[in-house]
């Protein structure tokens, strides 16, 4: 009788044993992450750390031959990186597949020099892979994609390498609180990231492209 009246004490401890195990295992392995090309970094750091799932966004340069690249360098062109984020993102709570989805929809897939105002090779759009699960992914999203502007994409499918975090003055720009010098004048990071989003026309493009489809404009 005293046994059997503590079984139900051990099936509990038990239950609740094995779903924080579960739990934490879960969390661990959740944790993914993508890398993407969309014109501006503040602008992709922006529109994608509003998504629910995503955990973290750094601005950052990928894709080209320099190590350690600075921003003037990226620039000014011939090193050969893209300006990217890297996403972190738990696979539970968002998939690659939605992420990928918004993203395509968040820029100008059909220009291949650049997005919106910002022309040149750093500029260019595109998805960095690292398995041949995102790289069927990513050609899915594509394919619906272009099946659903009836338009050319041009973004490419590109193998990932070395993400090299950007400057510190970059990241979160879109919500510091420092002041910079604008053309318009002194004005908070944040002030002068929504300047030059509007100023540049990346909302106005996107929404003009993707009408009701476009997740982001307004970020």
């Amino acid at each position: 009788m005293r046994i059997s009246s503590l079984k139900p004490f051990f099936l509990t401890i038990a239950i609740i044993f094995g779903l924080f195990a579960n739990a934490h295992r879960s969390d661990a392995g959740g944790l993914q992450t993508a890398v993407l090309a969309g014109g501006c970094f503040w602008c992709v750091e922006s529109d994608f750390e509003n998504v629910p799932g995503v955990r973290n966004v750094i601005s950052g340069y990928t894709g080209g031959k320099t190590a350690n690249p600075t921003y003037k360098e990226v620039s000014k062109g011939g090193t050969g990186h893209y300006e990217a984020v890297q996403i972190t993102y738990d696979s539970g709570k968002v998939s690659y597949d939605e992420l990928l989805r918004l993203f395509l929809r968040s820029v100008d897939p059909t220009d291949a020099g650049g997005q919106f105002c910002d022309r040149g090779d750093s500029y260019r759009t595109a998805i960095f892979v690292s398995n041949q699960a995102e790289k069927s992914s990513a050609q899915a999203a594509i394919a619906a994609a272009q099946a659903q502007l009836g338009l050319k994409i041009v973004t490419p499918i590109l193998n990932a390498s070395t993400f090299y975090p950007a400057e510190e003055v970059h990241q979160d720009y879109y919500k510091g609180k420092s002041i910079v010098l604008t053309r318009n004048g002194p004005k908070s990071k944040a002030a002068a990231y929504k300047f030059y989003r509007k100023a540049c026309g990346r909302d106005e493009r996107v929404q003009a492209l993707w009408g009701d489809e476009a997740p982001f404009v307004g970020h």
